[in-house]
């Protein structure tokens, strides 16, 4: 492991858990949580600095000279060129798409954090380009591209953080009001890219962090059928997902969003007593969708842009200096086989006589039921069928026994003696093997596997013979071997791993399992996915948890609350929170109590407080 040469802590030993009710949460993360509550509590009750700002009246002529310049000359006005370039123009004349005039009422910490949340995905853009241009194992073996990978990781939290907050605040503004729903929307998109993308970089890490959350995600999307063609475990697949496919969609989703703030304005303040009969709500919803006509104060967008991007880079580089980024080494074969010798050759004779559990588990490796699951009259991991066909047998002991065997003439007659057996027979060699050296079987003179056990017939030599390839690093190399190309798919050794107690047992001291919430932890002290505490949630709760088709739940319930947050401005009762908890009145205090409040927009104004009023006035 190499740590930066700036980092003054070290977080990668054990880390901190918490536990209550049905939780387990690390430390570290229940920080990046308590931080971002705070700071969003903060941006509602901080006074947003007014010094030397002067309500301005509105501003925006009638007919913007764009709109006038980019108009078709007489006899073209069909041309299509003409056509596109005039829409454009009056969508998004240069007044919008550089403002140097906002609404009086943005005057909130609030609205920082959109900003803040484009400045870090910059961040993140750039770390990740110098981590692409020094290779994907730099930053495992030199200070430098480890450095750049601290940046990499403190900038993705921070544009997480910044992101959930910006989330959080739209909501209580009921900012999807006004026709503005493709706006919210195209938001809540962009944080789910956020979290495919910053998925597919955990998986892209190739540490011990990575190797589990590949392993054990790769069940959900097994049970629902995305495994069969978007493989968790394929690191070269993760990667150019994370470098290439999920950049471009957040980058293409994120600018939507942008030019849909831009082409539609940010959302009018809330009335502070809701709009009663049909004509006053019909008149709001007017002036809701509408331009805003009233006070308006400067705005130099660029000015706060740069401002933003020097304090959040600051930030982002002291920690990355300070606290470095998690490195736990990645599991191999070989160590495994070094370190828990036992362990390893009754994995592979439980892979021998098919009780393992990728023998037995199913679509789209075999025709098991072990893992099978299915939720309503559809099962999605059958009906894509068998796309990575694994035969553990053949995959894990025989065939690379057969490459060794080539220079080892008495491994080559032990495999020929078991090869050339009934298969029932190989089957009671097997199973007796699997016995001896099963956790608290009688103990045997192990050397090294070639035991002395009659009724296993030629399986201690094949064991024995196993267990010199994974020592040597030879099974690491063999199992990759047998992929095309590159050799980026570690299909095979992960789930060979994964079938072994001893990879679980190091994921368990590490708070890693299942039940210790693991697919949002990190290793050591270090924070980890917070954002997928929803997904994660569901394994842990009644019936769900006791489930046997848990991960397609998860999946369907996930998927269900998702849509949910994307369709919130058409749900009757989900779109009325915020006018039933009325944090807007935090957001919005400094606007309430001036005295242009009540003028400003005919929609709202009748529903605002007068000036020197100590409560709302009734419509």
């Amino acid at each position: 492991m190499h740590s930066s040469a700036l980092s003054s802590l070290d977080l990668n030993g054990p880390g901190t858990y918490l536990h209550w009710s049905f939780i387990e949460i690390s430390l570290a993360n229940l920080i990046v949580i308590a931080v971002m509550v705070v700071l969003f509590g903060a941006a509602l009750l901080i006074r947003f600095p007014h010094k030397g700002a002067q309500d301005l009246p509105s501003a925006q002529p009638e007919t913007d000279p764009a709109v006038a310049a980019a108009a078709p000359l007489a006899g073209d006005e069909r041309m299509w060129s003409a056509r596109v370039r005039t829409r454009l123009a009056r969508l998004l004349p240069p007044g919008k798409l550089l403002p140097d005039r906002q609404p009086a009422y943005v005057s909130s910490w609030i609205y920082v954090f959109g900003v803040a949340a484009l400045v870090t995905l910059g961040i993140v853009i750039a770390s990740g380009i110098g981590l692409a241009l020094g290779g994907s194992d730099w930053w495992h073996t030199n200070p430098v591209g480890h450095f750049f990978n601290s940046v990499h990781l403190w900038s993705v939290e921070l544009f997480m953080a910044f992101m959930v907050i910006h989330l959080w605040g739209k909501f209580w503004m009921a900012a999807w009001r006004g026709r503005r729903a493709m706006t919210w929307i195209t938001g809540v998109l962009a944080f789910l890219a956020s979290v495919v993308a910053c998925f597919t970089g955990y998986l892209s890490q190739q540490n011990f962090d990575s190797q589990w959350i590949a392993t054990n995600g790769k069940d959900a999307f097994n049970a629902v059928g995305v495994g069969s063609f978007w493989n968790v475990m394929n690191f070269g697949q993760m990667f150019m997902w994370h470098i290439v496919l999920m950049p471009l969609a957040l980058v293409a989703v994120v600018g939507a969003h942008i030019l849909m703030v831009r082409v539609r304005g940010v959302s009018h303040p809330l009335p502070v007593r809701r709009a009663r009969g049909r004509t006053a709500r019909t008149a709001a919803a007017a002036a809701d969708a509408g331009p805003w006509r009233g006070p308006v104060r400067r705005y130099d967008i660029l000015k706060e842009g740069t401002v933003a991007a020097v304090i959040v880079g600051a930030i982002t580089l002291v920690m990355a200096g300070v606290l470095s980024s998690p490195d736990v080494p990645s599991l191999s074969i070989k160590t495994w086989g070094s370190v828990d010798p036992v362990g390893f050759v009754n994995t592979a004779a439980t892979e021998l006589d098919g009780t393992s559990v990728s023998a037995n588990y199913g679509p789209p490796y075999n025709n098991g039921t072990g893992s099978l699951q299915q939720v309503g009259p559809v099962s999605w991991q059958k009906l894509f069928g068998i796309t990575q066909p694994i035969d553990s047998a053949k995959l894990f002991v025989l065939d690379p026994l057969a490459v060794q065997a080539r220079t080892d003439p008495a491994l080559a007659a032990a495999l020929t003696s078991y090869t050339s057996a009934p298969s029932a027979q190989q089957l009671k060699w097997a199973t007796a093997y699997d016995k001896a050296t099963a956790p608290g079987a009688k103990k045997v003179a192990f050397n090294g596997g070639d035991l002395s056990l009659p009724a296993a017939g030629p399986v201690p030599a094949m064991m024995a013979g196993e267990l010199a390839m994974a020592r040597s690093g030879a099974l690491d190399s063999d199992l990759l071997a047998q992929r095309q190309f590159y050799g980026t798919d570690y299909t095979k050794p992960l789930l060979f791993i994964a079938d072994g107690g001893y990879y679980n047992t190091l994921a368990s001291n590490m708070h890693l399992t299942g039940d210790q919430w693991g697919v949002m932890n990190e290793t050591g002290g270090y924070p980890g996915q917070p954002w997928l505490w929803l997904y994660q949630m569901w394994y842990h709760v009644s019936p769900f948890q006791y489930s046997v088709s848990a991960d397609v739940w998860a999946i369907y319930l996930t998927g269900v609350c998702t849509l949910l947050l994307l369709l919130v401005p058409f749900i009757p009762g989900l779109r009325d929170i915020p006018r039933a908890i009325p944090v807007y009145r935090l957001i919005w205090r400094s606007w309430y109590r001036s005295p242009a409040a009540t003028t400003a927009d005919p929609g709202f104004g009748t529903n605002s407080p007068a000036r020197g009023s100590s409560g709302p006035r009734s419509a």
